[in-house]
């Protein structure tokens, strides 16, 4: 299965994302991360974030995500480019 975004490693522990703003909703599933991680947002976006059983956030700043906790990308109309960084 493809992923739904295009990925650029930078470190072992940074990468950076880019989903484009033509991606299927469809393929944003709801998940949940093996490490903790923050995602930032690299440009003006109308993206949105959401955790389980909050309201959905707008992706304007860097947002931590634990370990195990379900959460999404709620796709807006432009591209969305994000730097994430896993913690161990």
């Amino acid at each position: 299965m493809s992923k739904p975004y295009l990925e650029e490693r930078i470190t072992e522990s940074v990468v950076i994302r880019t989903f484009s703003s033509d991606i299927d909703e469809m393929d944003l599933k709801w998940h949940w991360d093996e490490e903790d991680r923050a995602v930032e947002p690299i440009n003006e976006n109308d993206w949105e974030f959401q955790f389980d059983n909050e309201l959905p956030m707008r992706i304007n700043k860097q947002i931590y995500i634990p370990r195990g906790v379900m959460h999404r990308v709620i796709k807006g109309k432009t591209d969305l480019i994000v730097k994430i960084t896993k913690y161990k």
